[in-house]
């Protein structure tokens, strides 16, 4: 019995230091070896992995799931982050609207049928972002209309290591 009691005490003061260490840095992205040389600070996103990525330097990146364009709806190019916004607000583009014109004109930040979960970061030059979902298993898939799409989680993240300007490079 002793030996019982004496492991229970041990098993629960491993799951307090557990629960009390401090959040990885890295905690939402995996740090990944890259041969590329594209600036520390530069989001790419590679359409055919469904990855994004955060260049840190040193020939690392931050890699993150994420749910991308589907088949003829996907793009490419070089823009930067033009806003950042914690829970937004959607109001559906007129290809979207057309497609299912009984979207209401706005969904308000917070809405479980908003598709831009909790942050959003929209791009210079396009009616598109990088942003959460309430849809969470259709990340890593060919889903949106232009949009990247993110785990609530890693948009946090990502959104708190990047600030407008950003380059963000779609491949």
């Amino acid at each position: 019995m002793r030996g019982i009691i004496l492991f229970a005490a041990v098993l629960v003061a491993s799951i307090s230091s557990f629960a009390l260490s401090p959040r990885p840095a890295y905690a939402n992205g995996d740090i990944v070896a890259t041969k590329d040389s594209y600036a520390a600070g530069t989001i790419v996103i590679r359409t055919s992995e469904r990855r994004l990525y955060l260049f840190l330097g040193d020939g690392r990146a931050l890699s993150y799931p994420v749910g991308v364009g589907k088949a003829g709806m996907q793009w490419a190019g070089t823009t930067t982050i033009s806003g950042k916004y914690m829970s937004p607000a959607w109001a559906p583009p007129v290809s979207i609207k057309r497609e299912n014109p009984r979207l209401p004109d706005v969904i308000p930040g917070g809405s479980p049928h908003n598709p831009m979960g909790v942050a959003a970061m929209t791009l210079t030059g396009t009616e598109y972002a990088i942003h959460g979902t309430n849809q969470p298993a259709l990340i890593g898939r060919f889903v949106s209309h232009g949009c990247i799409r993110m785990y609530n989680a890693d948009i946090t993240d990502l959104y708190d290591r990047v600030k407008i300007g950003t380059p963000v490079v779609v491949e």
